[in-house]
Order: C-alpha cells, then sequence, then structure tokens
C-alpha cells in the first residue's frame, strides 16, 4: 500500500510541469490499447503521412548542406563589413526549423519551414540582395523568389527537390553559437517587430514539444488528428478553421490530461475533450508570463477585441497570441460537429464496431446543403491565375462573415477544397478555380415566401478583392470573380458526378491527394509559414465553470472524464476572470432548409468609376460591417446606410506582434458584447474600404447581381 501510494505520488509530482491543471487521468496504456494504436497507424499508412528513411535523410542532407551556405554567407557578410578575422571566424550562424518538419509529422513530399538566424551586423536587406544572389547561382536551387514586403518576409525555393520557406532573423547578439536556444524572452530584446515575428513560428513549436508529456505518442496523435481534418474538411487557417499549429495545441493539451496514454486512446480522448469544451474558454498550455518586453498579448480584459474572438487557442511562448482569430460563427459550428462525431466515430472503433478507416472518410459536402454559392475566379494565364486565386482564397472567410451576418441566413459552410472551371462555364482561354459555399437558411414563421438579395454581401467581399488586387498593383486585364447560387440538384453543371453524386469509397490515389491539400503550395497574401508567425493575441486565465450534470458518457471513464473536463480542462478558478462574451446559439449543422428558392441569375457589367480618383495607400483601412459587431442586418441596405458604413469605418490600428494587426473602432468603447458579430479580421487581410475601385478600363469588374424567393409550402 505504502508502495503504491508513493508511485501515486511521484506520478503526480511528475505531472506539475504538463499544463495549468493536473491530470484528468494517469492510467498506463493496457495491452488492448497498444493494438488499436498499431492498427490506426496501418490506416493511416496509405495516406502517405509516413516518410521512409530515405526521404528523411535526404531531407536532414539538404538542412546540412543549407546551415553551411548560410554560415559561409555570413563569413563573408562580416568580412565585407570590415569585422576582424578573429570576429569571422566565430560569427556562426544557424539554421532552425519549426512547423510541422520540427513537430515530427510532416508528411511525403512535404515543405519545410525555417529560419535563418544572423548576428547583429547582418540586415536583412542583405538576406534579400546578397543571400537571395548567392542562392541564384547555386545550381542545386530551383524556383527561388523573394517576398520581401510579406507580413512575414520569405524566401522560397527548392533545394534538391525539397521546398523550403526561409525566413530571417538577426538578433542583437555578436555572434551566433551552435548550441543557441531560441526559447529564451531575452532573445527578443531589442529586435524589430519583423525578427519577432521571424522567430516566433520557432518558439512556438519548441515550446509545444518542451510541454507534452511524451513526444512519441504526441506525434503519432498529431499525424491522425491533423489527417482527419484535412479528410473532413476544416483544415484551414485561411479559411476560418484551424491551421496546423492550432491542432498541435489542441493534441498537446489532450496529452497533458493524459500524460501516460498512447495514440489510440489520445485519438478517442481528443475527442471526447473538445466535443465538450465550452468556448470561448480558452486551451492554454501554460500559465501566460510577461517578459516585460511591452509586447501586446492576448488578454481579453485588456484588449475588447480579444472578446470577439470564438475559439480561442493561445499560444505558449511569449507573446502569447490566438492563433485562431479568424473562427466565425459557422467555422466554429461545423467544427464542433464534427468532433461530436470524431467522438462517436472512435467510440464504435474502440468497442470493435468499427475500423479506423471510417474515421477518415470525408463528408459528403454536395449532398449536404440545398443551397450553395458558387465563387468562380478566372484570368487569361496561368501565371495571373495562380496569383489571382492566392488573393481571392485569402478573402473567401470575408465573403462567408458577410453572409453570416444576413438576417436570413443561419449558417455558410466553404469547402477548402478548390475545383477546376469545367469547359462548359468558361470560356476557352480561360483559366478558372472554383469553390463552393453550403448555404443553411433560417426557417422564417409565419411567412409565405420571403424575398432575398444577396447582392451586397458578395459585392462588398468583390469589392474588397478588387481593391486589395488594384492597391498591389496585382490586378490584371482578365481577373474576374463571380458568384453564382445554385440548388444542390444543379451541381452537376459545375462538378464532374463522382463528386455530386455518393459515393462509398475513394481510390488510394484520391486520398493521397486528398490528404496532402490537393493541390500545390501558392505564395498566400497571408504569408502564413507558420499558423502562429502571424497570428496575433495572448492566453489569459479564465475561471473554472461548476462541474454540471452531462448525459451518460460510453464507460465509467469517461463520464468521470466528461466531469472532470468542466473542472480541470480550463485554467483554474483562483485566477481572475476576464469578460468574455457568451457563446452564441450554435445553430445546427444539420437543420432542415427551406424549400429551394429559383435559380438566381448573375447579372455581368463593367464598374467605370472616377479616372481621376487614386487608391489610397492605408493598409490599415477596414469596412465598419467587417470591423465592428453589428447586429444580423437586412437583406438589402439602402444607399444612405451603405454611405454611413464607409464614413464610420474609421479605425485605428492595435498593433500586434506575433500576426496581423488588430483594430477598434476609434469613435466609442463597445459598452456591451453582441456575439452575432465576433469574428474580427485582422487589417492586413481587408484595403481601406474608403479606396476607390481600379480605374483602369482595361480590367473588366464583374458586379454580381443574387436575388431569391424562398417559398414554404406548408
Amino acid at each position: 500500500m505504502k508502495e503504491m501510494s508513493s508511485t501515486m505520488l511521484s506520478g503526480q509530482q511528475s505531472q506539475k510541469h504538463y499544463g495549468i491543471t493536473s491530470a484528468i487521468s494517469l492510467a498506463p496504456p493496457r495491452e488492448i490499447d497498444h493494438h488499436y494504436t498499431k492498427k490506426l497507424c496501418d490506416a493511416m499508412q496509405p495516406f502517405g503521412v509516413f516518410e521512409d528513411e530515405e526521404e528523411l535523410n535526404h531531407r536532414l542532407a539538404v538542412l546540412g548542406k543549407l546551415n553551411n551556405f548560410v554560415k559561409e554567407w555570413i563569413a563573408e557578410i562580416s568580412e565585407l563589413k570590415n569585422l576582424p578575422p578573429s570576429a569571422i571566424s566565430c560569427v556562426g550562424g544557424k539554421i532552425f526549423t519549426f512547423g510541422s518538419y520540427r513537430l515530427g509529422v510532416h508528411t511525403k513530399g512535404a515543405d519545410i519551414d525555417a529560419l535563418c538566424v544572423a548576428p547583429r551586423h547582418v540586415e536583412r536587406t542583405d538576406f534579400f540582395q546578397s543571400f537571395f544572389e548567392k542562392l541564384k547561382q547555386h545550381e542545386e536551387i530551383k524556383d527561388l523568389r523573394a517576398v520581401e514586403d510579406a507580413f512575414v518576409p520569405v524566401i522560397k525555393f527548392k533545394f534538391d527537390g525539397i521546398e523550403i520557406d526561409l525566413l530571417f532573423a538577426r538578433l542583437a547578439l555578436p555572434s551566433i553559437p551552435d548550441n543557441l536556444d531560441l526559447r529564451g524572452d531575452s532573445i527578443l530584446k531589442n529586435l524589430d517587430i519583423r525578427c519577432i515575428r521571424s522567430l516566433n513560428g520557432c518558439r512556438v513549436t519548441d515550446e509545444i514539444l518542451y510541454l507534452v508529456p511524451n513526444k512519441e505518442n504526441f506525434r503519432l496523435t498529431l499525424r491522425a488528428i491533423k489527417l482527419w481534418a484535412k479528410r473532413r474538411g476544416i483544415y484551414s487557417n485561411m479559411l476560418g478553421f484551424l491551421g496546423g499549429v492550432s491542432w498541435a495545441m489542441l493534441v498537446a493539451r489532450t496529452c497533458q490530461l493524459y500524460p501516460n496514454a498512447v495514440a489510440a486512446t489520445l485519438v478517442h480522448k481528443f475527442f471526447l475533450v473538445f466535443s465538450k469544451w465550452e468556448w470561448p474558454n480558452p486551451v492554454l498550455l501554460k500559465q501566460p508570463e510577461d517578459s516585460n518586453l511591452n509586447l501586446p498579448v492576448w488578454d481579453p480584459r485588456v484588449n475588447p477585441s480579444d472578446r470577439y474572438h470564438l475559439m480561442p487557442i493561445i499560444t505558449p511562448a511569449y507573446p502569447q497570441q490566438n492563433s485562431t482569430y479568424n473562427v466565425s460563427t459557422s467555422t466554429r459550428t461545423i467544427m464542433s460537429e464534427e468532433f461530436k462525431y470524431g467522438l462517436s466515430v472512435t467510440d464504435e472503433i474502440l468497442q470493435g464496431k468499427a475500423e479506423w478507416s471510417k474515421l477518415f472518410e470525408p463528408p459528403h459536402f454536395f449532398q449536404k446543403y440545398k443551397h450553395y454559392i458558387v465563387l468562380a475566379a478566372s484570368a487569361s494565364t496561368e501565371e495571373n491565375h495562380l496569383e489571382w486565386i492566392g488573393l481571392v482564397e485569402s478573402k473567401i472567410r470575408v465573403l462567408v462573415g458577410n453572409l453570416e451576418r444576413n438576417e436570413y441566413i443561419t449558417l455558410a459552410h466553404v469547402n477548402p477544397q478548390s475545383f477546376p472551371g469545367s469547359k462548359e462555364n468558361r470560356n476557352e482561354n480561360d483559366f478558372v478555380s472554383m469553390w463552393f459555399i453550403g448555404i443553411i437558411f433560417k426557417k422564417m414563421e409565419n411567412a409565405e415566401s420571403v424575398n432575398i438579395d444577396l447582392t451586397y454581401d458578395i459585392q462588398s467581399f468583390t469589392d474588397t478583392v478588387y481593391r486589395q488586387a488594384n492597391n498591389i498593383n496585382m490586378l490584371k486585364n482578365g481577373m474576374k470573380i463571380e458568384a453564382t447560387h445554385v440548388k444542390k440538384k444543379q451541381l452537376n453543371l459545375y462538378l464532374p458526378p463522382e463528386l455530386v453524386q455518393k459515393k462509398k469509397r475513394q481510390s488510394i490515389a484520391d486520398l493521397n491527394r486528398s490528404s496532402n491539400g490537393g493541390s500545390s503550395k501558392r505564395i498566400s497574401l497571408d504569408s502564413s509559414h507558420l499558423d502562429s508567425s502571424r497570428d496575433t493575441d495572448t492566453g489569459t486565465p479564465f475561471s473554472s465553470p461548476p462541474c454540471k450534470q452531462s448525459k451518460p458518457a460510453s464507460d465509467t471513464e469517461d463520464r468521470w472524464d466528461s466531469c472532470i473536463l468542466e473542472m480541470g480542462g480550463i485554467p483554474l478558478s483562483s485566477l481572475e476572470k476576464p469578460i468574455v462574451p457568451s457563446p452564441p446559439a450554435e445553430p445546427s449543422v444539420k437543420a432542415k432548409p427551406p424549400s429551394p428558392p429559383a435559380v438566381s441569375a448573375v447579372l455581368a457589367g463593367d464598374v467605370k468609376p472616377n479616372a481621376a480618383s487614386s487608391p489610397k495607400e492605408e493598409p490599415n483601412g477596414l469596412d465598419d460591417s467587417i470591423n465592428g459587431a453589428p447586429a444580423k442586418r437586412p437583406h438589402s441596405p439602402v444607399e444612405e446606410e451603405m454611405a454611413k458604413r464607409h464614413k464610420d469605418a474609421e479605425v485605428t490600428g492595435l498593433f500586434s506582434a506575433a500576426g496581423e494587426q488588430q483594430f477598434e473602432p476609434k469613435a466609442k468603447p463597445i459598452p456591451t458584447i453582441d456575439t452575432s458579430r465576433t469574428q474580427r479580421l485582422p487589417s492586413m487581410e481587408l484595403p481601406d474600404a474608403s479606396s476607390p475601385l481600379p480605374a483602369s478600363n482595361s480590367c473588366r469588374v464583374v458586379k454580381n447581381s443574387i436575388k431569391l424567393a424562398l417559398n414554404r409550402h406548408k
């Protein structure tokens, strides 16, 4: 007995390091858990999530060459800057990795996110000039391009077939030793903000690995959850779902709560934990610390904008940020449904009623809704098309936000996968990509028919995209966006029959393509090399809610888990609770929409704004309809209201260190929190709403009109 109590005590003591609460269960794995974990690995094998030894060694060799290349370049720069020979010999320089490669969960053919760390005498301009030229001369380096004006500046290239995104940071140190640890906050002193942003990816990744009890169990679980999220269409930070670093933090929190569990158990517990999580209580891996470096951090007690975040997942490295500020009401609803579905499937698997392959079956998106918006982006050349769809895709969540705010729409669900335009629906020489947004319309009581006008929602979005393209001199002749409303039965006009018809199984080739993203990597205007490198905001503790009576779980342990979760799954109640909004009522994804409306007409015309006007170069203007938290607006605003929106759109920037900028209305403080509009978009995503649309007559701007008549049949 004494032995058992001392074992339990030492086990509890070892958990002090992991997380902000004690573990839910310290139970060691059983033999059956190892058996299910092996079956999980077997089920993931066909999806190409594991890299073989040869590929792994190839990556290591490429990174070794790149590291030597960087040291050589830094020595050359040091000589040019007249450093003494003794200093040049030990000036150093180092390549650090971050993201999926650093976490050890990268898939076959995935790129590597890396950071070049240089001493204080090496400037950013040196990196983008002399280092870029040096790379250009290297015969093993292909597809070299620099994105110097991005929010997180980057050089992209292929080194001996391996795609690399390379960031740059200069530290306030005379030399960079090989054993340098980036986790200490002191290295952030006296750095410019671009260096802090660039360092953030590495610091967050290292901190996550440091805070998990067992790295191998964490890695295997994360591989499974990332594959599941991609297969279920909820892996995209840009579109308002979760990106890689957010999924990693949710898995890490699960590992902290079940420190001795193996991957099969952790996958099941992941769904248990987050199907019951009371958002917007934040997910924290460690207690936030203030390093007194005066960098903005996520704190809803101080920053009103942070109170609008619906699903906060807080990065563990200072300055702590929210990695999920793009999540909207619709995307959170969809993810919450998927967590519940994942729990039901893993319950079946662990009861022997289903195989792991069931967890990775894709959803039937094109059978799920009665109404869809088809968003088509087209350009006249392939090069223009790649550039254009990168911009359009980075703004789709603006359209989703517009649709969410329409008083007649309950949910807007964007499918992250884009599709090529069919030959029947495009000009022969055009390059077209299409996205599909499933719509659920609100059931209207006591109304025979309702007229719904989505024109303003669509036009506000297209104006945003055209204006941004014009402001950054991207807009070229032939670049167009068109939006069309279609009913489910008309999807066969846009998609191949095998996608529209319900299918039982996909080929392994299709599974591989889908799990790896389905398309080649493009330069995003968001510059999201690791989600955390752009994310704004930091962790603040919340008090724990009382343990409430919940529905019976699948077994005794799960019933205990669900009770403990509500007490221990979030920060300790002894901490001050900041003001946060209550979660908005969750619309059911399975809600039955009203009878289908008539097919809308898509009207196209030319826009000819005042040719004398010129676009403003202010990146931090924001339309009021995006920035604020208005109630659901009428479907057809009058011109006076539209003019007022633009007039009221004066904003002031609140600088955000590890992400983009957040903005607060200049006029007056927010007296109450209206959760009908909870998504706050960073200003770097949206141009000045008062900027005129492009005046060039050579660029045809397509205007869309979408008007629906919903008829109720009693």
